[in-house]
């Protein structure tokens, strides 16, 4: 039996009033995961629990089995991971967003214009991380680029517990509000911005009609991560394949082999069928399950994209589900797939909530007549299943 989880990142959504009060799911051409949902099970699943923030580190870790009231120590650590940053029991990483703000003289009186700076390429962006080390840099402090917007503070012996806000929960708001209380956090987000606004690279995205990458934005604080083995917990052996760092340190923290695609972005230009060739590569080579993770419905969700989250949901059916089953049922593998996402990120709002998410799990050697004619918010709740607990989808999966 080979397994797969097809995580579709904030696919889930409110009804649009342009959709005729449907949802992206709902209107999305995906002829193979609507098939299984005809023969799998349907239902809902809270993936984030009760007073824990709707971000996707918290919600994936949920999904891949790990129950995040007892394991999660922040997001920054995972990605720190990924990037290869060793981490001691005093370290504490920050997630560190390269942001467009607007240009009010004040910096509280600004706005987020971009929490991606344009989705600015990873070269500009090392470039710019790295004047801001160059200046920041000290015996507590040190700034690591990453992918893209993504990127890494480590403060030797740093505080834990802030109140620090995502940028993307902030999109088009003024930033005082939001801005951190801890003075040494805000006064690196505040000189960062006379670092980078005449930077070359940002004078050069300018004049080209791009967003410049003008600040940093520090959120996301916590400690080395905490998550078992995936092998030792579940007994198979599991890939991940992601472009985003984060998915990618909870795949290394766990043990799970990580995957690298090229051209795999985290966005709707991303390589679909690249994942969907190395998914089922790895699986026909001798891995027991595999999570593919597609950031592009959750960023066309920040970004309000209704026509992208739309066709991000389609490539993920055509390139990634339909190709993987079919190579899998041509060398006579049975399966089981899992298909969700983490958590909604509805285009109304622009940013994660944590209300519960659809899930469809489907075997291929015990097909049901589930009754309904597609997955999606309605279907699921439909059936009147409902999982408390995120985390046992997993062990749902693998039929423990």
């Amino acid at each position: 039996m080979k397994y797969i989880v097809m995580l579709g990142d904030g696919m889930a959504d409110y009804p649009v009033e342009a959709l005729g009060g449907k949802t992206p799911l709902e209107v999305a051409e995906k002829p193979n995961i609507d098939r299984l949902a005809r023969g799998g099970e349907l239902g809902m699943v809270k993936t984030v629990p009760a007073g824990m923030k709707p971000g996707s580190d918290v919600a994936n870790l949920s999904v891949m089995g790990y129950n995040p009231q007892t394991c999660y120590t922040g997001r920054s650590p995972l990605e720190a991971v990924s990037i290869g940053i060793q981490m001691s029991d005093t370290d504490v990483a920050f997630r560190c967003n390269l942001v467009t703000l607007s240009d009010e003289p004040d910096y509280a009186d600004k706005t987020m214009v971009d929490y991606s700076s344009g989705e600015i390429t990873t070269a500009e962006a090392a470039e710019l991380i790295h004047a801001v080390d160059q200046v920041f840099r000290d015996e507590e402090r040190l700034f690591y680029p990453g992918i893209s917007y993504r990127h890494c503070m480590i403060w030797h012996g740093g505080p834990i517990g802030l109140e620090l806000t995502p940028p993307h929960d902030i999109s088009d708001r003024k930033v005082g509000e939001y801005l951190p209380k801890n003075p040494v956090i805000l006064n690196l987000m505040k000189r960062s911005y006379e670092v980078l606004k005449d930077h070359p690279v940002n004078k050069s995205r300018v004049e080209r009609g791009l967003n410049p990458a003008n600040s940093i934005w520090l959120w996301g604080e916590g400690t080395r991560p905490a998550v078992s083995l995936f092998e030792e917990t579940y007994g198979v052996k599991a890939s991940v394949i992601s472009a985003v760092d984060l998915i990618k340190g909870i795949g290394l923290c766990a043990g799970m082999k990580v995957i690298e695609v090229e051209g795999a972005t985290g966005n709707i230009d991303t390589n679909f069928k690249g994942k969907g060739e190395a998914a089922l590569k790895t699986l026909l080579d001798g891995q027991d399950l595999v999570y593919i993770h597609v950031e592009a419905p959750d960023e066309c969700g920040h970004h309000g994209d209704l026509e992208g989250k739309i066709r991000s949901i389609e490539l993920i059916d055509q390139e990634i589900v339909g190709p993987v089953l079919a190579g899998l049922e041509a060398a006579g593998e049975e399966y089981s797939i899992l298909v969700m996402p983490d958590h909604p990120t509805p285009i109304a709002i622009k940013t994660h909530i944590s209300d519960p998410i659809p899930y469809l799990l489907y075997r291929s050697n015990a097909v049901v007549d589930s009754g309904a004619d597609s997955y999606n918010e309605k279907s699921g709740a439909a059936t009147g299943r409902f999982r408390e607990q995120g985390y046992e989808m997993m062990a749902c999966l693998l039929g423990r």
